[in-house]
């Protein structure tokens, strides 16, 4: 473009100066005149060029890139990883309800992306052994709980680091049987049809729930709390029922899915995984079993250092996060908690 441009100008140029030679007769007159007119057609030319020169570069400038935000949050994400290895190696102990066994692993390895010097340790059981087992002096760093009451006797004791109590996710109580298995039981209202029950005891969330509902259901005598009644005196107001007294959530799971019970009642987050397996009999309604509220918190462990204080706060405020709800969700747990759920 450049050579074109200056061909242009250079060819007028040399016209105008063959003009004002051929318009003169004199001889030096119109050398004298051809020459200021080559001295004007050079200056002309060199303005041109630069002209030229400053279009061509403008043209040519490359406009700045931006990088696109998903490239900039992968080069952030990294960078945090990056410097999480650097930092000295940290152990926590959790203690987790039976019923998040399989989404905290997911749950752990997302925060292990960016803090891949944090190793996390899980002691799943029901809540009701985890209160104990934290209430005798285990070692533990962070507590989550399937129920409130567990969480609220904790708090009591004067265990839950202030400002860290949260509660996460809800999740309902479900009466399964296996797919191949005949059941005259279509809900807890007439689960006593059953051969055979699989149901945790009332120290369990699940169990106290299980029971809350068939007193609300007329079933059992209303009492302030329902986990006073034993196992014993459910089978004695489902009409004798044999009823098998699993220690948590999970092995309730494993009684149904083995066909060693006909029947049982766990969470509806426990039968991911199951559906081919599994029919779902009933979910049981709120109204007579509560909001089932997973709380979450700090636990003051006077043996925990700095950097295992600080990292437990952090795996707390992970857990709450927008990454961690959705891993609950996939696990259906209900993580859209209404202010009324949390009360």
């Amino acid at each position: 473009m450049k050579k074109k441009v200056l061909a242009v100008i250079l060819a007028a140029a040399l016209a105008a100066v063959f003009t004002t030679g051929c318009g003169n007769s004199s001889g030096s007159a119109g050398t004298e005149k051809a020459e200021e007119a080559a001295k004007e057609t050079e200056e002309v030319t060199e303005e041109a060029e630069t002209a030229v020169e400053g279009t061509e570069n403008a043209l040519t400038a490359e406009a700045p890139v931006e990088q696109p935000a998903a490239m900039a949050t992968t080069g952030e994400t990294a960078a945090a990883a990056e410097q999480a290895a650097e930092e000295p190696p940290v152990e926590l102990q959790v203690f987790i309800a039976a019923s998040l066994n399989t989404s905290m692993q997911e749950v752990a390895a997302k925060y292990n992306e960016t803090h891949p010097n944090v190793s996390i340790v899980f002691n799943a059981d029901s809540s009701g052994k985890l209160l104990t087992q934290i209430q005798e002096g285990y070692a533990c760093d962070v507590f989550f709980s399937a129920a409130q009451k567990q969480m609220n006797q904790l708090e009591e004791d004067g265990l839950v680091v202030e400002g860290t109590r949260a509660d996460v996710v809800n999740n309902q109580v479900v009466v399964i049987k296996r797919k191949d298995v005949q059941s005259a039981v279509t809900g807890l209202a007439d689960i006593g049809n059953a051969s055979s029950i699989a149901l945790a005891d009332g120290s369990v969330p699940v169990g106290r729930y299980t029971r809350t509902a068939l007193m609300n259901l007329g079933i059992l005598p209303q009492a302030e709390d329902a986990s006073v009644y034993t196992t014993a005196e459910v089978s004695d107001a489902l009409g004798g029922v044999e009823i098998s007294e699993q220690g948590n959530v999970s092995q309730v799971l494993t009684a149904v899915v083995e066909g060693s019970c006909e029947v049982g009642t766990t969470y509806l987050s426990d039968t991911y995984g199951y559906e081919d397996e599994l029919d779902i009999l009933e979910k049981v309604g709120y109204d007579l079993t509560g909001n089932v509220i997973y709380p979450v918190c700090q636990v003051a462990n006077d043996e925990a250092s700095p950097e295992e204080a600080a990292a437990a706060a952090d795996f707390v405020s992970f857990i709450t996060s927008d990454d961690a709800k959705a891993i609950f969700d996939k696990y259906l747990f209900d993580t859209n908690l209404e202010p009324a759920d949390q009360k």
